[in-house]
């Protein structure tokens, strides 16, 4: 399908990863975009690195995890040291997924895989754009562009999505207060060579009496540290900032990592300040905040990129279902009800874990030395601090969007839907009987509906009487969303059935419990909106569907 060319374009001022990722979602489904960037020219050096297990799940569903999976570096342990004695190690290696590892990646070539698969889908980066004026309205939004050779061009939009940075013009257009406190320190980093005792799949953070310092492995003998500096930052000629020097970075191993690590070619450098800062609302009318724009916090669990990424996905089918699909406005506000909880806590967590490690005495140092060691064995608490980091745990079940019934097992309404190797029995092309992976199936441009059935109802579908509620469910709920729904039969590989060659997914029962037959309604950034039993939920979530995703008119059809 091509894209909507009648459709007013939405507006996305920023193109750092979070307003890539939202381009991506809106691309994929057929809504345009003008992506505009002030820079002429893509960032050199970044500050962020890691990408976390659940966001490598949604590149994946996107089909563009494979050049991070080549470029990237995978740690699979976490270790946290106090004054030279290693107090925790964190395994990601038991999480229930493809990826269970932090990868290491600097944020540059993220942007650059982003932007590449972007132009594939058609849209480009209007660098050396900058944003002047702003109004919004309930027709629209207008905005004057001021273009690379100084023209001011004059656009109407549908939405705005501000992706602009912590200093984002957006949010000062529209005089929003980006509440919080600017924190006391600056921070150190560094990209350089290191011998260290350790492998390098495993990272490294150091609590001391001197500060905070982390190593983090790009492998093949290059790190990123991070270290706080709490001295006033040294003096650097008229209209230069000052950069750490290499001895500088020596020092800190020496005073804060008690072990044999050497470094040397460092190729860059940098400090920065930190806050912890956040809007009060997401959504002003038409304009949509997301990333750095939104929040801001300490670099402290890798959480800020990924949350901007996964904040796009959430907002890019909710603007693509209201502006192309009819979908009533009142979807754009789960934006705020649904990333906002996650946002406040992310700044919560990341404020604790720097004010825990950089802790010299008192109530926190005995918590990093002694309690938090004791804590980390339980295996059910190293086992949610394992979900938390690699943001696996993150959910929506107190959201308005989640239809929840109860069943035998499985995801709840509002989790992140689970791989799962499949049989598929039929499909929205006709599919013939094979294997399959629930992520290969999912088009994050739609929803898909997934209906789980058991392998003798499956090989009878056609004609089966048994199957004639399915097929009404399937047809009814298909209605509601033209275009924009795929229907899946799914059912469980047969005992002693060989898996596809090289998949680890785990089971069809083991990721979405027993109950036969039983649906799930996946939305397209992959969380589950709905679950039931056809038999007795499709009034439920016909109702459910007609408010939230439906074009007013929806005529509900008769059962039977």
């Amino acid at each position: 399908m091509a894209v909507a060319s009648s459709l007013a374009p939405v507006l996305i001022v920023g193109a750092g990863p979070t307003g890539l990722a939202a381009a991506m979602s809106l691309a994929r489904a057929h809504i345009p975009v003008r992506l505009i960037d002030r820079a002429p020219q893509p960032g050199r050096h970044s500050r962020a690195i890691g990408i976390q297990a659940r966001t490598l799940e949604l590149f994946e569903q996107h089909r563009i995890v494979e050049p991070f999976l080549e470029l990237g570096h995978r740690s699979h342990i976490a270790n946290l040291y106090s004054n030279g004695q290693r107090r925790a190690r964190l395994d990601f290696d038991p999480l229930l997924t493809r990826y269970p590892y932090l990868l290491f990646i600097d944020q540059t070539v993220t942007e650059r895989i982003l932007t590449g698969h972007l132009a594939a889908l058609g849209v480009e980066i209007e660098r050396g754009c900058e944003l002047l004026e702003y109004t919004q309205g309930s027709a629209g939004a207008s905005a004057e562009v001021r273009r690379p050779d100084g023209r001011v061009e004059s656009l109407r939009c549908a939405y705005v999505i501000a992706a602009d940075g912590a200093h984002s013009t957006v949010r000062h257009r529209l005089d929003m207060k980006f509440d919080g406190e600017t924190m006391a320190q600056s921070f150190l980093l560094a990209d350089l060579s290191a011998s260290t005792p350790w492998s390098d799949d495993e990272f490294h953070i150091f609590a001391s009496g001197e500060g905070f310092a982390a190593l983090f492995p790009f492998g093949q003998g290059r790190y990123r540290l991070i270290a706080d500096h709490k001295a006033m930052l040294p003096a650097a000629p008229e209209g230069t900032t000052p950069v750490p020097t290499l001895d500088e970075c020596r020092d800190i191993i020496v005073q804060r990592v008690h072990h044999p690590v050497s470094v040397s070619d460092m190729s860059w450098a940098s400090y920065f300040s930190v806050n912890s800062r956040m809007v009060r609302q997401l959504r002003v009318e038409r304009t949509f905040f997301a990333g750095d724009a939104a929040h801001v916090h300490s670099p402290a669990g890798a959480q800020g990129m990924n949350t901007g990424i996964q904040e796009a996905f959430n907002l890019g089918w909710k603007i693509a279902r209201v502006h192309a699909g009819g979908a009533p406005e009142r979807l754009l506000d789960t934006y705020h009800a649904e990333r906002y909880p996650i946002e406040r806590l992310v700044l919560q967590q990341t404020s604790f874990m720097t004010q825990l490690v950089e802790a010299d005495h008192g109530p926190l140092k005995l918590l990093r030395e002694r309690v938090m060691p004791a804590l980390v064995a339980l295996g059910p608490l190293r086992d949610a601090a394992r979900q938390a980091v690699s943001e696996l745990s993150i959910q929506y079940r107190r959201s308005p969007l989640s239809l929840e019934r109860v069943l035998d097992g499985g995801p709840r309404a509002g989790e992140r839907a689970p791989d799962a190797l499949v049989r598929v029995v039929d499909g929205p092309l006709g599919k013939a009987p094979d294997k399959g992976r629930i992520f290969d199936l999912h088009d994050p441009a739609c929803f898909s509906l997934f209906l789980l059935v058991e392998d003798d109802v499956a090989a009878t579908k056609n004609g089966a009487d048994a199957n004639a509620t399915l097929k009404h469910f399937a047809e009814v709920v298909e209605r509601l969303f033209p275009q924009a729904l795929r229907v899946w039969w799914i059912a469980s590989l047969a005992d002693g059935e060989t898996p596809l060659a090289g998949e680890g997914a785990p089971s069809l029962d083991e990721s979405y419990g027993r109950t036969r037959p039983a649906f799930y309604l996946v939305r397209p950034d992959g969380y589950i909106g709905a679950r039931g039993r056809p038999a007795s939920d499709l009034n439920a979530l016909l109702r459910h569907c007609e408010t939230w995703y439906a074009a007013p008119g929806f005529a509900q059809a008769p059962q039977g």
